[in-house]
């Protein structure tokens, strides 16, 4: 069990099981974290190189917003520049819509009290740890029980108060903020779908923590986190169950209330798998996210700077599991799928926390994993964007996303737990009778048993060819090229193969989520996150954006390359793409798929 301490609690043996036999060794999970530190391998401080500003510009470009050709002069970075605080004055009500319930307009905007002040780092004697909820001791409990009922009786306009604090992630997350500080119309700001989303949420969560120690006087005080990467925490925690508690939340899936187990590849439907099944996707989710996505964008999502489109592309964390656990706790009753399951009221879910608290420790195991490339952005546009967040003092403090990049230096760390997906690495499907798998039949998968998908119009190779934009209201199957084979073991280490998929649209306040297979045509068993063939899925919470009619226009980028060599069709000249709407269907469409490199 584990409580509040100033040192590692001693690591989780988890119990005896079906899958024991699987789990890395507790030593070898743990030398992990010994062994590097938790901190960005690039020079923080630096400006990119003159080879990130070329690659910046063809961002830019490809953007085809602000910064067309025919802007950039001598200079053609004059105008990007970090994300900015919002202008709390600007901050307008939040809209949200459903096709059911209609349009509401929600006031999440903060207080401003005073003018903001710069952050500094706190002083601390201690290091303090944020414990698995699941483990957490009643001494504990009984602590952060009484935090959460101080905060939730502050003044309704104490921006400590817990609606208030629940606001933030309303006002940044759901269209209240304009980006037009720097003169440019129409740019809401907008944290998820881009390399904010992150540091975003890890400066959220720490001053949230601040403001319950503050409120117990207890400095030392920290949150737990909802362990759902691991069997045993795959459940809402007990503390969040109990009707009586300040923990408890009544908008929640009342199916999936404890003993329930989380499904991290959920998709709006209950799949009937047994808890064994579950587990198994689960950690191969799990393993997908962290142990493929070894780049700063592959991870963090994509870059975006002031003047930018906001949404430019999610991190694989963020992608899923993030959304599909906001979805699966989100109470279907509500009008709005509230409250996990919309931007707007996700905050409003003590839950919530708990989710982004593991979100938040992933990003640590993250850049400790073995990879060289597992760094953090060195970009300057990146480290200068910047927050506002009212402190435990009821102080508004600016703070830049550099100040993000260590727990150690904000005076935290998680309690150290299994990481048992690190052993669920994807396996390729049987192939009777298909060879290397690549043919070109006819089957049509149907995807984890849910439903009879239909095929699109293909030529007689069953594929279909320069259909974009493609509309996913059916499984559409698509060849794909290859630009380069055969690459050596350096070239890969060097640079990643992904596959990416352009300018994704859809109404940003209804749930998509459709699934991506590579060189899968058997139509004998579904394919599932465990098998090598499943490449990744696309997913959405719903949340709003103040200009009627402006869709979401975003991309995904999957890496692929290790997902080739377990194929073994890494000289093959195109591979067979697979989409499978899941929920949404005939509601998003695919501007355009190719496949590219990239080395951050």
């Amino acid at each position: 069990m584990a409580s509040n301490v100033s040192s590692p609690p001693t690591p989780i043996t988890l119990p005896n099981s079906s899958i024991q036999t699987s789990f890395l060794p507790k030593t070898s999970q743990l030398s992990i974290f010994k062994k590097k530190k938790l901190v960005s391998c690039k020079a923080s401080n630096e400006h990119s190189s003159s080879s990130n500003r070329f690659d910046r510009r063809d961002l830019l470009l490809g953007l085809g917003g602000l910064y067309g050709a025919t802007n950039l002069a001598n200079d053609p970075f004059a105008l990007a520049a970090p994300v900015a605080a919002p202008d709390l004055d600007l901050c307008e009500k939040s809209t949200v819509t459903s096709n059911s319930a209609g349009t509401i307009n929600v006031a999440c905007c903060p207080p401003k009290l005073k003018d903001a002040v710069d952050f500094k780092p706190p002083n601390f004697s201690k290091i303090r740890y944020r414990p698995a909820a699941h483990l957490a001791d009643r001494h504990y409990v009984d602590k952060f029980n009484r935090a959460m009922e101080l905060m939730k009786g502050l003044p309704e306009d104490d921006p400590r108060n817990f609606m208030q604090q629940a606001n933030v992630h309303c006002a940044y997350c759901n269209g209240a903020y304009d980006n037009s500080g720097l003169g440019i119309p129409n740019q809401e700001l907008q944290v998820h779908f881009s390399w904010l989303f992150f540091p975003f949420h890890r400066l959220y969560l720490y001053f949230y923590e601040r403001i319950l120690g503050k409120l117990i006087g207890d400095p030392d005080f920290a949150m737990p986190f909802w362990n759902w990467d691991s069997p045993d925490g795959m459940v809402i925690p007990e503390i969040y169950a109990n009707p009586n508690s300040p923990l408890y939340d009544e908008k929640r899936n009342v199916n999936h209330q404890p003993p329930n187990m989380v499904d991290l590849d959920f998709a709006g439907v209950e799949e009937g798998l047994s808890n064994s099944d579950l587990i198994k996707s689960n950690l191969s989710v799990m393993y997908r996210q962290m142990v493929r996505n070894r780049t700063a964008t592959l991870f963090h999502g994509s870059a975006y700077r002031a003047g930018d489109k906001p949404s430019p592309g999610q991190g694989a964390i963020e992608n899923n599991p993030h959304t599909a656990i906001h979805r699966w706790v989100g109470d279907q009753r509500q009008p709005y799928k509230e409250d996990m399951g919309n931007f707007y009221s996700a905050g409003r879910d003590p839950l919530f926390y708990a989710h982004h608290s593991n979100i938040d420790r992933l990003w640590n195991v993250w850049k400790s994993l073995p990879g060289k490339k597992r760094c953090d952005f060195p970009d300057t546009d990146w480290l200068d964007s910047s927050f506002l967040f009212y402190d435990e003092n009821a102080d508004l403090v600016r703070v830049k996303v550099r100040d993000a990049l260590d727990t150690t230096t904000l005076g935290y760390d998680y309690q150290r737990v299994d990481l048992p997906w690190l052993r669920y690495k994807p396996t390729p499907r049987p192939r009777s009778g298909r060879g290397r798998g690549r043919g070109h039949g006819h089957g049509h998968n149907h995807g984890r048993g849910r439903g009879h998908a239909v095929a699109a119009e293909t030529n007689n190779t069953g594929t279909i060819r320069n259909v974009y934009p493609i509309v996913l209201d059916k499984l559409v199957r698509i060849e794909v090229p290859r630009p380069k084979k055969y690459r050596t073991r350096v070239e890969k280490e060097e640079e990643e193969e992904v596959l990416v998929f352009q300018n994704i649209q859809l109404d940003r306040d209804v749930s998509v989520k459709f699934d991506v297979y590579i060189n899968d045509e058997d139509d004998e068993t579904p394919t599932k996150p465990e098998d090598s063939e499943f490449a990744g899925s696309f997913t959405n919470l719903p949340h709003n954006h103040h200009h009627p009619g402006v869709k979401l226009d975003t991309n995904m980028t999957l890496p692929i390359s290790d997902l080739l060599e377990d194929l073994d069709v890494e000289g093959d000249d195109n591979i067979l793409v697979t989409l499978v709407p899941k929920e949404g269907k005939g509601l998003v469409s695919i501007g355009n798929i190719k496949i590219d490199y990239i080395r951050d």
